[in-house]
């Protein structure tokens, strides 16, 4: 079950992201290549595969995974916390 993506969390990340989307963007590109390198081969894969902008289906799907990654921080603190 993936965890739940807060309003707090989805406003700093928009905020973030559309800052600069396309600097944003590449910084994403060489993050997730090292954090998850298969989900980046992914992300790739589907941008290329469509008829749409791959650069939007990039941004989409990191964008995802930013929110998710987010979420699970928080998820994670808020399990940490309870057990203290």
């Amino acid at each position: 079950m993936l965890p739940i993506i807060s309003e707090e969390n989805a406003a700093a990340a928009f905020s973030e992201i559309f800052q600069d989307m396309p600097s944003w963007r590449k910084k994403m590109i060489y993050y997730i290549k090292d954090e998850n390198p298969e989900i980046n081969t992914a992300i790739i894969e589907a941008a290329n595969q469509t008829d749409l902008d791959p650069k939007a289906v990039a941004l989409g799907a990191y964008m995802t995974y930013t929110l998710i990654e987010l979420a699970m921080k928080d998820s994670d603190s808020l399990m940490n916390f309870q057990e203290g």
